[in-house]
Order: C-alpha cells, then sequence, then structure tokens
C-alpha cells in the first residue's frame, strides 16, 4: 500500500507505516530543519515544501497528516480550526477534492484538546469535510503510553475509508480495561516549566513532550525517583525513544551542529510511531471488528470517539481503553534513561515557588523532597 504524507515533520507517519508494511510515494515538510531529517531518513522519496503550492496528488492508498496543532493546543493560542496553522488542514480537503483518484483511505493527527475547543468545532468542521468528499469516518482518542513507551500522549487519530467502515479498524480495543499498573510508582514524571495551574503529574511516564514552553524555550519535562529523591531530565534521545524513534534520529545534517532546542521542537511535534505502526497493521490486516459499546445518548461535550457517514446521524462514544487490542503499557521502571541530567537549581527553584503557592496535588513526598534538593 502506498503513502502520500503531508505535514511530514520528522517522519512518525512515514516510519510507523513502513514498518506496517506500506510505500511512501510523496511527503511534504515546510520546515527545513524538519525537512533535512526527511532527507537524510527517506532518501529515495520526494519531498515537497510548501503545502498550498501541491496540485498533484500522486497515486496512492493512503494519505496521511498530522496537521499543525498551535491553534487547537490548550497550551497555545487556542485561535480554533479558523487560526493561521491548524486552518491549513483546509489544504488537505483541497488536495483530495482535485485528486483524479482519491485515496481509499486518510489518517489524520492532532491533540486531544481539539474535541473540546469551540464546542469540537475542528473535529466538526474535518468529518463533514470528509463526507462531502465521499468518506466514511471514524475518529478516537489513542494513549502512546498504552504502545510501549513512557509517555502519557493522548492524540485524537481520524480516520476515513471510501468503502470499509473506518471504526471496525481504529476502534480495535476499545473494550479493553485498563492494563496499567497503577501499584507502587517509583518515578513520577511532571513539567517544571509549570507549577502554577497545571503540572503534568504522570506515575512512571513522562507528560507529553513538546517543543517549548510559552516562552519558546526547551522544555524538556522533568522525573522525580521517589527511592533516591533525585531530579532529573530525559536527555534528546531519551525523548526520540519515547517518541518510538530510534536514538539520534534527528542527529543529522545541521542539526548535528544546531542547538538541541530545535531537536525538542521537531521530537515534540512528532506523531508517535508505535501508534501509527498499529493502525498501519490494522489497515493491512483488514481484520475488522464489532463494536460492542453502545453509542452515547446525551451528549454533554464532545466524546473521545464516534464514527459517522453522510446521510446518518453520528455515533459517539466513551471508551474506557485509549489503547490498542493487545496494550503493552510503557514504564519508566523498563525505560533505560540514555542521556539523563540533573534538573538545574535554577528551574528547580523556580518551578518549587509556583507550586507551593498553588493547590496543585502530588505525592506527599514530592515538595519535601522538591526543597531537599533546591536546599
Amino acid at each position: 500500500m502506498r503513502v502520500a504524507s503531508l505535514f511530514s515533520g520528522i517522519g512518525g507517519f512515514e516510519l510507523g507505516l513502513s514498518r506496517a508494511g506500506f510505500e511512501t510515494v510523496m511527503m511534504c515538510e515546510n520546515d527545513p530543519l524538519a525537512r533535512s531529517v526527511l532527507l537524510r531518513r527517506f532518501p529515495r522519496i520526494p519531498i515537497r515544501g510548501d503545502v498550498t503550492k501541491i496540485r498533484r496528488l500522486p497515486k496512492c492508498d493512503i494519505l496521511t497528516a498530522g496537521w499543525p496543532c498551535q491553534d487547537l493546543s490548550q497550551a497555545g493560542r487556542t485561535a480554533g480550526i479558523e487560526g493561521h496553522r491548524s486552518g491549513l488542514i483546509s489544504e488537505v480537503f483541497r488536495i483530495l477534492e482535485a485528486a483524479s483518484e482519491k485515496p481509499e483511505f486518510v489518517l489524520l493527527e492532532n491533540v486531544a484538546f481539539a474535541l473540546h475547543l469551540q464546542g469540537g468545532a475542528a473535529l466538526k468542521f474535518v468529518t463533514s469535510n470528509l463526507e462531502r468528499l465521499g468518506y466514511k469516518w471514524a475518529y478516537r482518542i489513542l494513549d502512546s503510553r498504552q504502545f510501549g513507551v513512557p509517555q502519557r500522549r493522548r492524540r485524537v487519530f481520524i480516520l476515513g475509508s471510501r468503502n470499509l467502515s473506518p471504526q471496525s479498524i481504529l476502534f480495535r480495543g476499545s473494550d479493553n480495561t485498563s492494563s496499567e499498573d497503577t501499584s507502587s510508582p517509583v518515578s513520577f514524571g511532571f513539567y517544571w516549566t509549570e507549577g502554577n495551574t497545571g503540572l503534568g503529574w504522570s506515575p512512571e511516564a513522562v507528560p507529553p513532550l513538546k517543543g517549548g514552553s510559552a516562552l519558546s524555550i526547551p522544555s524538556p519535562p522533568a522525573i522525580w525517583k521517589k527511592e533516591t529523591r533525585a531530579f532529573i531530565t530525559p536527555g534528546i534521545s531519551d525523548a526520540e525513544r519515547m517518541q518510538g524513534f530510534p536514538a539520534n534520529w534527528t542527529a543529522v545534517g545541521p542539526l548535528k551542529k544546531e542547538r538541541k532546542r530545535n531537536r525538542w521542537k521537531l521530537i515534540g511535534n512528532a506523531v508517535s510511531v508505535p501508534v501509527v505502526e498499529w493502525i498501519g497493521r490494522c489497515l493491512i490486516e483488514q481484520a475488522t471488528v464489532d463494536v460492542k459499546a453502545k453509542p452515547i445518548r446525551q451528549i454533554p461535550k464532545m466524546p473521545t470517539a464516534a464514527f459517522g457517514e453522510q446521510g446518518s446521524e453520528p455515533s459517539f462514544f466513551s471508551f474506557n481503553s485509549e489503547g490498542p487490542d493487545a496494550p503493552t503499557v510503557g514504564s519508566l521502571k523498563d525505560f533505560k534513561l540514555s542521556d539523563a541530567s540533573e534538573l538545574s537549581l535554577r528551574a528547580a527553584a523556580g518551578f518549587l515557588s509556583r507550586i507551593e503557592k498553588s493547590s496543585l496535588k502530588t505525592h506527599p513526598r514530592f515538595i519535601p523532597d522538591l526543597r531537599d534538593f533546591v536546599s
């Protein structure tokens, strides 16, 4: 099966789908540093720059796009789907509409907060356009941690299909009960750049990796090791592996000499490889499942999963599982950090001053250990 990819980033869609058996025939990425990674990692694949200048879609079976999330993210501007960056999703539909032969599948990804911002306007915009172009659609929130990496990263994946029922593929594993081991965690991830109203508190995992803070500074999460009372931050190659990439995936071309700030940005904006690989394998196998859960009748807010098609009312769901049919939960217990460093005293002191004034809840020993670390 052949893949055409828009907003490729550093190749999360492409690497995941290639591991599932797909062949990428085109990529598009406007960021020159991200494009330098693609050129090194996918040297034989044509790479386009500006998505607005694409006039013809090559023959393909699936079109993928992890379109820009800055206007949809809770940590971003929350301008919504009409924002300058997130509004680029319209280019996907323009390209699809102009295609002489539309691909069977469309796979899209964005932040989970898109379900709630402006009453789910972004999802309604996407699904209505998929219907207009002849696609049935399904969406579901998937958490990267359920796919074997120690990172809590909840993202909404939207799958459109012209002939199949996409929910029977994307909803595989939705009947699972939680497989997370919440007993006796010894490591806790958190955002040291926050502490006023948010924390990203994550037992045995790190919170979602992100490119930078509101001040555009590198912001790797921190990890508190309860047994040793240590406060550390994962290194850049650790972060790559937490996204499912091989270590040093971005250490190529100009990025070998660039400050690591740029590599953090690219990794934080990437799509998690193991999630895409699982979706790809499901598409290859096309082993469908019956959705056993009953739709939600009264919808107080945008649910975490849904499917629909033109001429029918959508069916909405709220699943307990955000993982695959055979989840492997990632844990910091099992993840060997290769280039971690101690959290700087300046960063720790600033975080401590904020969290002591907040009402955020943590482990009872966390703040006392942080005070001792700073003193």
